[in-house]
C-alpha cells in the first residue's frame, strides 16, 4: 500500500459496520462430519479498509495472526470478506478470534484467520501454514450435502441434514432411498437473509446470505432395509461430484450414503 497503516478496534468500530450469515468448514471436515456450522456475525466489511488505505489490486494477500499462523491467497478471494468482532449478537469470543478474525467468503476454514494482526498485500504467493504441512486447502469449498438426523415411526422415515456450497450457493437436494437408482428432491429450508447494517434501527437484509448453508428433509414410506444416498446441486446448476477423496490434501468429496432398518 502507500502508506502502512494501523487500525485500533475502536476506529475499526467507526466504520459502517454490518451483520451477515456466514457458514464456516473445516478442510479436514470428512464427508459426513461436522466440521462445520453458521454464525451470525459482527464486523466492517474487508473492502471498506482496503479502499482506507488505498490498497492496490495486486496479486495476493497474507493474513497474520497473533499465534503466528498465516495464511496466503488471492487478493480478490478477501474483497467481499468481513473483519468480525461480534458473534451470535455478543463479543467474538476469544476461542473464535477475538478481538477480530477474517471471514473470507466460500472458502475453507482455514483461511478464516483468527486473531488477526496483520493484512499483508503481496506481488507474489506464498506457501501458509497448512501448504507448508501438505494441505492445499485454501480454495474454494467442495458442494456437500449432509445426513445428520433419520427419524423413523410407524413405516415413516424421515431423513434431513444441511448442505453448503460455500458462494455458489444450494439450489438443490437430491435423495435417492434405492442406494442411487432413483432419485427425490429434497425439501429445502428457505435461504438464510442477507446482511444488515449494525446500527439500523429497523434493518432491511440485502437478499439472501451469501455465504451460509440450507437445511434439507425428506419424508418417504418404507418397510425393509435400504440404503439413503444424499447429493446436492449448487447454485451454478453443478451437480456435487460422486468421487470420494478423503480430506486430505484438499477437502473431502463423494455422496453420503447410510443404511436404515424401518
Amino acid at each position: 500500500v502507500p502508506e502502512a497503516r494501523s487500525f485500533t478496534l475502536s476506529e475499526l468500530r467507526a466504520f459502517d459496520a454490518e451483520r451477515r450469515f456466514v457458514t464456516l468448514r473445516c478442510v479436514s471436515d470428512p464427508l459426513n462430519g461436522k466440521k462445520i456450522d453458521t454464525a451470525l456475525w459482527d464486523g466492517v466489511p474487508v473492502s471498506t479498509v482496503l479502499e482506507a488505505v488505498d490498497a492496490p489490486e495486486s496479486c495476493c494477500v497474507t493474513l497474520h495472526a497473533a499465534d503466528d499462523y498465516f495464511v496466503s491467497f488471492p487478493r480478490a478471494a478477501l474483497e467481499d470478506g468481513l473483519l468480525a468482532w461480534g458473534m451470535n449478537g455478543r463479543p467474538l469470543p476469544r476461542s473464535h478470534g477475538a478481538p477480530l478474525r477474517t471471514l473470507v467468503p466460500g472458502h475453507w476454514g482455514e483461511t478464516n484467520a483468527k486473531w488477526l494482526t496483520e493484512i499483508e498485500i503481496r506481488e507474489e504467493p506464498e506457501d501458509g501454514y497448512w501448504e507448508q504441512r501438505g494441505w492445499q486447502g485454501t480454495g474454494e469449498v467442495n458442494t456437500v450435502a449432509k445426513l445428520h438426523s433419520t427419524t423413523v415411526r410407524d413405516g415413516t422415515v424421515r431423513v434431513g441434514g444441511h448442505a453448503y456450497a460455500g458462494t455458489r450457493g444450494i439450489d438443490a437436494v437430491e435423495v435417492s432411498t434405492d442406494g442411487g437408482d432413483s432419485w427425490t428432491e429434497a425439501t429445502l429450508s428457505e435461504p438464510l437473509p442477507g446482511s444488515v447494517p449494525l446500527d439500523a434501527e429497523e434493518p432491511e437484509p440485502d437478499g439472501e446470505a451469501a455465504d451460509a448453508w440450507r437445511m434439507w428433509e425428506h419424508e418417504y414410506d418404507a418397510a425393509e432395509r435400504h440404503e439413503v444416498v444424499v447429493r446436492a446441486i449448487d447454485g451454478e446448476g453443478e451437480r456435487q461430484t460422486e468421487d470420494q477423496e478423503e480430506v486430505r490434501p484438499s477437502g473431502a468429496t463423494g455422496w453420503v450414503s447410510e443404511t436404515i432398518r424401518p
